[in-house]
């Protein structure tokens, strides 16, 4: 086999049972762009702005449902929950400092995917 090296994730997508609704969440939570692929049911959402450069780490967790979950960095954790609960989201996990790392909390958008918040 021919020398490999470690794969990046290069895009993500979220499934929706009401695309507008979820589209409008995230348009308002995280202040994204989003624009209709024309021809195709798909909406477009464009990379944001800052780190990191050689792309996104992971990482697997034992929890009591299978999920993905996409960590989304945001000024402040605490207003980025609340404008998540106001905007029909639901806290899931309050900010935690992980040793050596971020801080982060998770919060739910209105059809129950997971979400990472991860303080800027």
């Amino acid at each position: 086999m021919a020398f490999d090296w470690p794969r990046p994730v290069v895009h993500f997508q979220i499934h929706a049972k009401d695309k507008a609704k979820q589209e409008a969440f995230y348009r308002e939570m995280f202040d994204w762009n989003i624009t209709q692929n024309e021809g195709t049911p798909i909406s477009v959402i464009p990379p944001g702005k800052g780190p990191p450069v050689e792309g996104i780490g992971g990482s697997i967790i034992q929890t009591e449902r299978s999920a993905v979950a996409v960590y989304i960095q945001v000024a402040d954790l605490g207003a980025s929950i609340k404008k998540a609960e106001a905007l029909g989201g639901k806290a899931v996990m309050p900010p935690i400092d992980i040793p050596n790392g971020p801080t982060i909390a998770q919060i739910e958008d209105p059809e129950g995917n997971l979400i990472g918040l991860v303080q800027q």
